[in-house]
């Protein structure tokens, strides 16, 4: 049986940002032109409301560009929102605005991810399985990279790099997985943003690097970085950490979550 993943308790999409809270529901906020908060319209908040279905038995929540996707307590995968390329697995095009099933993944499912137009999820074997679009190879044949820690707590990225999303010290593309620089051990989680990667360190510690023009790297300048720099006031004392589009969100020790980057639908809660 797989390791289990630790939950993805705040998912950073595109332009919306989801919650998961300590009774096991689901609250997003920002954009929701496509329904990606869930709760049935297609009106954009500035603070949290409940996703429809989901305000208990969730374990983790992903949010996409304009998609978000939740795993149940018992196994299976819901997803909603945009829907143009499939990314909700549920056997149709349509862009959905409460939760629906994954097809064929009804249980057996530990962890799930939201890329840009594409999902993953980890089942309990090990296995990978993903759907949606595929323009990049980002269903592994990510967005349009992908990162994973190494049981030796490491990460290592593959896929696009134009902005140093991989961390590896170059922009160059790789069509396998690189070492991270100076992360080849002691991390605990890493998530892939539009054009910026994330890691929480083992000692509760935040490390970014790519894109910064709007200062989603959390390091007080918007300077880009080919490699991992610390978050500013982040250096210990988080349990969790999300990836957006422009904007990153992470998880304190004290059940607090801080977010930076860019605001323009209210994405930062």
């Amino acid at each position: 049986m797989a390791e289990r993943p630790t939950p993805l308790r705040v998912a950073a999409g595109s332009y919306h940002t989801c919650a998961l809270t300590v009774g096991g529901g689901v609250k997003c906020w920002g954009l929701n032109f496509d329904g990606q908060l869930g709760d049935g319209t297609p009106t954009s908040r500035s603070t949290p409301v409940n996703v429809s279905g989901l305000t208990s038995g969730v374990s983790a929540v992903a949010a996409g560009r304009f998609h978000t996707c939740a795993v149940t307590s018992g196994g299976g995968v819901k997803c909603w929102g945009s829907n143009q390329y499939g990314q909700l697995g549920d056997g149709t095009t349509t862009h959905r605005f409460t939760p629906v099933d994954v097809s064929g993944l009804t249980s057996g499912v530990i962890a799930v991810t939201a890329g840009y137009f594409h999902t993953c999820a980890v089942t309990s074997g090990g296995g990978v399985k993903c759907w949606g679009y595929n323009n990049s190879g980002q269903l592994g044949d990510g967005t349009s990279h992908t990162c994973a820690v190494t049981s030796g707590g490491g990460v290592k990225c593959w896929g696009s790099n134009n902005l140093g999303q991989l961390g590896d010290g170059t922009t160059t593309q790789r069509v396998t997985p690189v070492d991270v620089s100076a992360l080849t051990s002691g991390v605990s989680a890493v998530d892939a943003g539009g054009y910026h990667t994330c890691a929480l360190t083992a000692g509760g510690g935040v490390k970014c690097w790519g894109l910064n023009s709007i200062g989603q790297l959390g390091h007080g300048t918007t300077t880009q970085h080919l490699t991992p720099v610390d978050v500013s006031g982040l250096t210990s004392g988080v349990i969790a950490v999300t990836a957006g589009y422009f904007h990153t969100c992470a998880v304190t020790s004290g059940g607090g979550v801080k977010c930076w980057g860019y605001n323009n639908s209210g994405q930062l809660g």
